[in-house]
């Protein structure tokens, strides 16, 4: 019976804990609000409707469908390293003389398994 308010003493002081350990979840919570608010505040406003993007006035710009084909490398006698490349790499590319889609053979789908023989 001695320990009796021992156990009441714990279980009050976990609750007063929980409670403690609540209100700081709260204040934090509310301290970010605040935060936030102020950044907010000091953002630029959104665009007006005036200030929007327009179109064109020759109307609106069309997707451009062209077939392109890499320049040649370069021809050396001894192997070309990326750095020593035109475009240091990067294959750059120019139109097609043929502006028609290359095809698959007639009847075959192109992969494995198509229908050819073997």
């Amino acid at each position: 019976m001695e320990t009796a308010w021992i156990d009441i003493a714990a279980k009050g002081g976990l609750g007063i804990g929980l409670l403690v350990a609540g209100l700081a979840v709260v204040g934090a919570l509310i301290g970010a609000f605040v935060v936030g608010a102020r950044i907010r505040r000091r953002e630029p406003s959104p665009p007006r409707p005036k200030e929007q993007p327009r179109r064109p006035e020759d109307g609106p710009v069309h997707e451009a469908r062209e077939h392109r084909e890499p320049d040649e490398v370069p021809r050396s006698d001894h192997r070309l390293n990326p750095h020593e490349m035109p475009g240091h790499g990067n294959m750059p590319s120019g139109r097609s003389s043929s502006q028609q889609r290359s095809r698959w053979d007639e009847g075959r789908s192109g992969s494995f398994g198509g229908g050819g023989q073997g």
